[in-house]
Parts: structure tokens; C-alpha cells; sequence
């Protein structure tokens, strides 16, 4: 049974994360592969600039969705371990050896990574395309580098700069697969995802995953410590263009400007999409089969800032059937899937390493108006799948052959960005209220202090049954309180909880909601 549930804020499909495939060192001498051909050449590029791509996308949107090049069933009957072995040589890496700190290396198509995709690199307003060869790729067999050769087209780029150590350009950010990309911040490991558009998600008529064809990527000046990337989307129902202003660092952000072109009325849209996996905590939810480590997620909630100021907490489920959330708002100020507990000892993971997977927060640049943020938490069985989806749905649909704007700010943190030095939600439990059948949670918050305990007021609701009681202790672990909520559903099988901290009518942290489920 499908749960979907509306918040008045002021009251109150899972495709799997792009493939990591690791750079080839050499021993050949490296060498400038700039592919930038000069004005004599027979290649001399075209000019290009953001409106090149905007009128791209708006001609586009003029007719029918043509289906993108694929690569040959050789490449993408390849499996998994296979595919692997298929390696960037570094020495091929675009502005590799130029004074930019920036580069740009490729994907193979094949495996999952059927579609092919043009990439240019833009120099002085002119655009050059990037074209594959012999030498672009380390492959385990000769018949896959000739396909590979002859195809001349890549499957997606990463771009590398030195966020880490001076010496050394680690790779930051990753466009492949559909309209999806990720990226890091120092120290960060990959984990949430961020996509270009998301359309029609869980809906009955199935789901439309828009496709970046297109990538523009501009030539830093040896002194910048930005890139721009630009991006064409295309898909049965709606064209755009997209600009990416990408600040690598502490934290990595990036400004995104788009453009669409609607082919169709579209109704269930969204924007700033977001993708992630949660399976469990430990402390609201448990493995069906017994792990040894103590959590297992790359986002552990999702923080919403309300358009008028009101910070809300919502952990995250892997559920046993299909639930959405929808969070009513105006003009909101920012939301994102935060990875909150940053110790190893949090997850005792040695491999994934989901203590330093980096949380993702969307700050709308321009108003985005009347909306909801939506979230959809998808049953899952494998740590490999992504099931947790978040984006912004407009109130209005986007209509046919009428552009519609926006931008927003991503940034790659290991917290909320907007919570810095404040009171968090920093762990939530449930269970049974000790010598008692009822059901009860507990809510950790830290940056706490009151002289009296008594002063703080414990606003809890049930949207079933009833809540029997609700209190604070202090919590001098987290320096801050513990609150406990006892509640009775009676007959329902789920019941949306909502519990808030105040003082003197004030807020003193996020307001924390959760769907219980009955079990």
C-alpha cells in the first residue's frame, strides 16, 4: 500500500549511483593532449557561448525526442568486472598538462552506460569536440579498444583539481548516466547523488529519466579555481539547458542555471532532484538479517528550511512498501539529504566508508513560489540500490512551449550549512516506553543549555491515536536534552508524528516528524 501524506509547513525510483572506474597511470611520457585545434586547422571549432545552448534546447523542443546514439551490444553486454578493466589513460586527460588546474577525463560507453553523449571543450568562446581514439583508453582486450575507437564518443566525464593536497588533482565531480551527477568536498567519499530533472517519480504511468547529451566544458584560466560545465538535457517531454558553476573545495559547490522547454504539459515535475540509499539505523530500524555494522546509509535524513524560516527534520526509512511524504510550502529557503554522524564508530564500515559521505543541501537562488518538497522512500534489500528520492515539485505545472527558469546552489557538506553552531537532531530512536506496552521515541538534540529544565515546552502531536507523554532530561553527552515521547496509535497502521522544542513560545531546534509505521 502506497502512504502519501501532506504538511503545511507553516503549521507543520531508484536508479543506482554512477560507476566508479579508476584512471589508468602510465608509464608513456606524458604529453599536451589539449584537444583544442587552432584556426588553420580543418577543425577550427564554432562558436559557442550559453545562449548556443539555450537555442539548442528551445529548437529541440520544436519536435519529437530522438533517441540518443547507442554503443554496440558488444560493449554493452559487458559485465561488471569487465567493464572495470576499462581504464582513462591519465596522460589523455584533457588540459592534463596545461597551466589549468583543472582536467577532464572520460567514460567508456557500455555496461549500463548504453547512450552516448557529445562532449566539447570550449576555448575563447569557441567549442571543440572531444573525440575518442586508440589512445584514450587502457582496455583487456583489442576488440574492445577498436570499438571503442570507432565509436569515438564516451558515455560521461569527471573533472579533477587539487581539493586534497596541492600536488595532486583528485577527481571531484562526475556526470554519467541519465541527467545524473555527484561530487565531493575535501575529505568526502561519493555517496548522495544530484540529478538535472526528475519527471513523473513514482507515479503509475512509470517513470521519464531526462539525459544530459551534451556537455560543454570551459577552459579555466590557469589562476581560476572554478569550471564551467554546460549541459544540454533532453527527454520525451521537456528539452533544457543547463549551466553548472562548479567551485571545487571545502565545501565544493555549484550554481546551477536552467532553462527548460516543456514538449508537453507536465504536472509532476522536479527540481534540484536528489538520490540516495538508506537502509538502516540501528536505532529507529534494524537489518532483517543480522550485520555487524551499526548503520548503513549514505543520507540519514532530510533537513527542510521552510520559506519562512522554520528548520524541519525527517529521518529517513527503507520501508516495506512504497511511502511519500509532501512537505507544503512558499518560496522555500533550501532543503537536502544530510549525513549527519560523522565518526566511523557511527557505522564500522572499513570499505564504504559511510562515515565521510557527504550530505547534499539545494538553496533555491531565485523564488521558486508555491510547492512542496517531496520525498519518496522506495523498499530496498541492497545497499547497492539507490531508494531515497527528494526534490522540489512547483504548485503549477510547467506548460507546454512556455520556458520556465530557475537556479539553485548545491553544496557538498558534511551538515546542514544553515545549522552551523545551532541546536541539531543528532539521533532519534523508537521502542517501548520501559514496564509498558506503549510505543515510544526518543530524540536526541545537542547545543542545549537552559538553567531550567522545567522552561522547555515539549510540543507533541500524533495525526492517530494520542500521545500519552512527552518530556526532556538533560543529555550532557550532546550537551543539550533528550525528549520522550510515549504515544498509543490505537487501531492505525501509520501515524505522522510531530514533535517540537520550545521556550517561551520560541523554537530551540528543528522540528522533528516522523511516520510511524505500525509494525
Amino acid at each position: 500500500m502506497l502512504k502519501f501524506t501532506t504538511f503545511t509547513l507553516p503549521l507543520l525510483t531508484a536508479l543506482s549511483l554512477p560507476l566508479q572506474v579508476n584512471a589508468q597511470d602510465t608509464t608513456q611520457e606524458p604529453t599536451n593532449t589539449t584537444v583544442v585545434a587552432d584556426a588553420s586547422s580543418t577543425n577550427a571549432g564554432y562558436s559557442f557561448s550559453r545562449q548556443t545552448v539555450i537555442d539548442l534546447a528551445q529548437k529541440l523542443s520544436q519536435s519529437p525526442m530522438q533517441a540518443p546514439a547507442r554503443a554496440p551490444d558488444a560493449l554493452n553486454n559487458l559485465d561488471y568486472d569487465t567493464y572495470r578493466k576499462i581504464n582513462f589513460q591519465q596522460n589523455q586527460a584533457v588540459w592534463g598538462q596545461t597551466p589549468t588546474q583543472f582536467s577532464i577525463q572520460l567514460f567508456a560507453p557500455g555496461f549500463l552506460y548504453k547512450d552516448l553523449v557529445e562532449i566539447d571543450a570550449v576555448e575563447n568562446a569557441r567549442a571543440y569536440p572531444i573525440e575518442a581514439n586508440k589512445d584514450s583508453f587502457v582496455t583487456p582486450t583489442e576488440e574492445i579498444d577498436q570499438l571503442i575507437s570507432d565509436l569515438g564518443k564516451f558515455a560521461g566525464l569527471r573533472l579533477h583539481y587539487p581539493i586534497n593536497k596541492a600536488d595532486y588533482k583528485d577527481e571531484f565531480i562526475v556526470f554519467q548516466g541519465a541527467s545524473y551527477f555527484r561530487a565531493v568536498s575535501k575529505g568526502q567519499t561519493y555517496g548522495v547523488s544530484a540529478r538535472g530533472l526528475a519527471i513523473d517519480v513514482a507515479q503509475p504511468t512509470g517513470e521519464e529519466f531526462p539525459m544530459f547529451r551534451h556537455f560543454w566544458i570551459e577552459r579555466p584560466s590557469s589562476s581560476q579555481q572554478a569550471i564551467v560545465v554546460h549541459a544540454l538535457l533532453d527527454s520525451k517531454s521537456v528539452t533544457g539547458a543547463y549551466r553548472f558553476g562548479i567551485f571545487p573545495g571545502s565545501p565544493t559547490r555549484i550554481d546551477v542555471e536552467a532553462t527548460l522547454f516543456p514538449r508537453r504539459d507536465i504536472a509532476h515535475i522536479g527540481l534540484a532532484p536528489l538520490t540516495s540509499m538508506y537502509m538502516f539505523n540501528g536505532s529507529l530500524d534494524y537489518p532483517e538479517i543480522e550485520d555487524y555494522r551499526v548503520a548503513v546509509h549514505d543520507s540519514e535524513g532530510l533537513q527542510i528550511q521552510t520559506g519562512r524560516g522554520e528548520m524541519l527534520w525527517r529521518p529517513l526509512q527503507n520501508p516495506e512498501t512504497l511511502q511519500i511524504s509532501a512537505f507544503m510550502d512558499q518560496s522555500p529557503q533550501g532543503f537536502g539529504l544530510i549525513q549527519r554522524n560523522r565518526d566511523f564508530s557511527d557505522y564500522q564500515d572499513l570499505e564504504a566508508n559511510y562515515h565521510s559521505r557527504p550530505s547534499i543541501w539545494v538553496k533555491p537562488l531565485n523564488d521558486w513560489g508555491e510547492g512542496h518538497v517531496e520525498l519518496v522512500e522506495i523498499p530496498s534489500n541492497s545497499e547497492a540500490n539507490d531508494n531515497i528520492v527528494a526534490y522540489w515539485q512547483p504548485t503549477e505545472p510547467l506548460k507546454k512551449d512556455q520556458p520556465f527558469n530557475y537556479s539553485y546552489r548545491l553544496t557538498m557538506t558534511n551538515d546542514t550549512p544553515v545549522l552551523s553552531g545551532k541546536a541539531h537532531v543528532v539521533r532519534s530512536a523508537k521502542g517501548q516506553k520501559l514496564a509498558s506496552e506503549h510505543a515510544q521515541v526518543v530524540i536526541d538534540f545537542d547545543s542545549i543549555e537552559v538553567e531550567n529544565l522545567a522552561s522547555i515546552q515539549v510540543d507533541a502531536s500524533i495525526s492517530q491515536g494520542q500521545i500519552l507523554e512527552a518530556h526532556v532530561t538533560p543529555n550532557p553527552y550532546e550537551k543539550g536534552v533528550r525528549a520522550f515521547v510515549t504515544f498509543d496509535p490505537g487501531n492505525a497502521d501509520s501515524a505522522e508524528l510531530r514533535v517540537q522544542l520550545k521556550q517561551d513560545e520560541t523554537p530551540l531546534a528543528a522540528t522533528w516528524l516522523y511516520r510511524w509505521l505500525g509494525e
